[in-house]
């Protein structure tokens, strides 16, 4: 039986029959991995999109100084992958980490190709899910460029308001481009607002 999150997200894109969501539920394998699992190497190429059932996951890379700089936190509901290397079975140029013990549904190209070929209203629901990757990034990139340490922390409070909770002040730092003690700074300056 389709997990509940994932018939909700494919139910929120297209309708679709019940027996139609069993079919769809036996191309996707099912998979729980402790934190601290990297899912995805540098250098490696990406073998499965993954819907996140339950846990948090980074995306990062390593910069010149051997640093982590993280580029998006997914949790529940959200897909994970480096479409890219996934797409083209290319090597990957980043790193994706659970954060937390995490529960995922895998989909390889195989069996996505055998699901949009069986079901091509499919084609909407990751066409959908690229553009809120897109957007996504996007979004990141603007703030990189135009906002201030204090916006940025203030944009990713709204993008992710149960974050702060579930992850440590150095992941948000490294999402922030900032160091951990300026965020400390900017977290003791709201708190006094």
């Amino acid at each position: 039986m389709m997990t509940p999150a994932l018939e909700k997200y494919i139910r929120n894109c297209i309708n679709i029959s019940d027996t139609d969501l069993e079919k769809i539920d036996s191309l996707f394998e099912k998979k729980n991995y402790p934190k601290k699992t990297i899912l995805l190497r540098d250098g490696e190429i990406c073998k499965e999109e993954s819907f996140i059932i339950k846990g948090c996951i980074k995306t990062y890379f390593i910069d010149k100084e051997g640093q982590e700089v993280i580029l998006t936190f997914s949790t529940e509901n959200w897909w994970v992958s480096d479409i890219y290397s996934f797409q083209e079975q290319t090597p990957s140029k980043m790193f994706i980490e659970t954060i937390e013990d995490t529960e995922l549904l895998l989909l390889t190209p195989s069996n996505k190709e055998k699901l949009l070929q069986t079901f091509p209203a499919l084609e909407k629901m990751f066409r959908l899910m690229v553009q809120r990757h897109l957007h996504s990034y996007q979004e990141r990139l603007f703030g990189n460029i135009a906002l201030s340490a204090e916006e940025r922390y203030e944009q990713f409070l709204q993008k992710y308001p149960a974050l702060p909770q579930r992850i440590s002040q150095h992941l948000i730092a490294s999402y922030l481009g900032i160091s951990a003690e300026f965020l400390s700074r900017l977290r003791t300056r709201k708190a006094k607002k």
